[in-house]
């Protein structure tokens, strides 16, 4: 009998731990492809249930593209009628308030896309709505979770670059995508809401528990002037009360791409990383940082710090085809016979470096160690 109740809780337990949290999406546009795209790529225990768009035709398509259960035109009847406990905000800013106000009341956790509101009265709604419903309210800035920028903000925590006085972050392009944008009415603003609150919300993150104490900023609408009547450039400066000037740089009027870096000025080093361009970022530290300093401070200097190497570099995906391999009793994709292979170029290197000459291949000779062949040519 014990034992039988012991099976039956294991089962239930199994059933529990197998079960997704359901998602619900509002938008179908951009970035909720992106969205989308996150929860069934790298979100294994999310289930995407649902989606609305102001447009039924649009919700349909999107549903359909993304193998959705759901569509939905009316917000009302997607909480009524769809099992979700998460709502996912991905509509224009305007309606970013009510929406929130809506789930809060049906009692559903919401992360909502940048920026939080149009205005403060409406953001002090939507965090009092949640927290009267007893939900989560998350906002959903991506850099605060980008793995090389947060590379970037683990090496300052281990003191690469000693206290921090100047971090810049700029995001630039030649235009949003979808009209919306454009429109003061539906967005807030131009570019500052849209990309400008990127940055804002990474010096803070950069500067936990320092006050911003002012903030200077120009702007104007250099290419899209009978487009919107928004800023489509602008730099902000945000002085913090530790002394530390952060720079904000954003366009929709940069040719030649997205852009999205940051630079991060310490008394005792630096740090560039760039979110497009490149897979590490460039650091110089007077001290060094990191584990890699128990070995005779070997990251001073000059360095270039990848954000995540055991993942980067494919550690976990060998480790989890081998893995595989032992289950299934299948030939690994790698074998001892390419291993071999590599070590006779090795020799082979050696040898024409001891040699000064070209080594043909096969190759063989017999040394204790291949590194012989250059320091005792034969």
């Amino acid at each position: 009998m014990l034992s039988h109740y012991l099976h039956s809780s294991i089962i239930t337990y199994n059933c529990l731990l197998m079960q997704k949290t359901k998602v619900a999406i509002l938008g179908a546009g951009f970035i909720s492809d992106i969205h989308i795209e996150s929860y069934q790529r790298f979100v294994p225990d999310a289930e995407v249930v649902a989606v609305y768009a102001r447009n039924l035709d649009k919700a349909e398509a999107f549903a359909k593209k993304h193998h959705i259960a759901q569509w939905f035109n009316d917000i009302d009847q997607l909480l009524q009628q769809s099992a979700c406990e998460v709502v996912d905000i991905c509509l224009p800013n305007f309606l970013h308030h009510k929406a929130t106000l809506k789930a809060a009341a049906a009692g559903k956790h919401i992360i909502i896309e940048k920026p939080l509101a149009v205005t403060l009265e409406e953001a002090d709604e939507m965090i009092a709505a949640c927290s009267k419903a007893g939900v989560l309210l998350m906002y959903a800035e991506e850099l605060c979770f980008a793995p090389k920028y947060e590379r970037v903000r683990q090496m300052v925590k281990e003191g690469a670059v000693g206290e921090i006085y100047m971090l810049k972050q700029a995001e630039k392009h030649s235009g949003p995508h979808s009209d919306w944008f454009y429109d003061i009415q539906q967005a807030g603003g131009g570019v500052l809401m849209d990309m400008g609150c990127h940055a804002l919300g990474w010096f803070q993150w950069m500067l936990p528990a320092i006050k911003p104490v002012s903030v200077y900023a120009t702007m104007g609408t250099i290419l899209h002037k009978g487009r919107t009547k928004g800023e489509d450039n602008s730099v902000v400066i945000v002085e913090f009360e530790n002394g530390a000037t952060c720079i904000a740089e954003n366009s929709w009027a940069k040719h030649g791409g997205m852009d999205d870096h940051c630079e991060v000025y310490g008394k005792e080093g630096v740090i560039y990383a760039d979110l497009f361009r490149g897979n590490s970022s460039l650091a110089y530290s007077l001290n060094g940082y990191g584990y890699a300093m128990e070995k005779a401070g070997s990251t001073a200097g000059w360095s270039f710090p990848i954000f995540e190497e055991a993942f980067n570099q494919g550690y976990p995906q060998e480790l989890a085809h081998f893995i595989g391999c032992v289950r299934n009793n299948t030939a690994p994709l790698v074998t001892g016979h390419d291993g071999k292979a590599v070590l006779e170029l090795i020799y082979a290197a050696y040898a024409s470096a001891g040699q000064g000459r070209k080594i043909s291949l096969p190759f063989k000779a017999s040394v204790d160690k291949p590194v012989n062949l250059w320091l005792q040519p034969q």
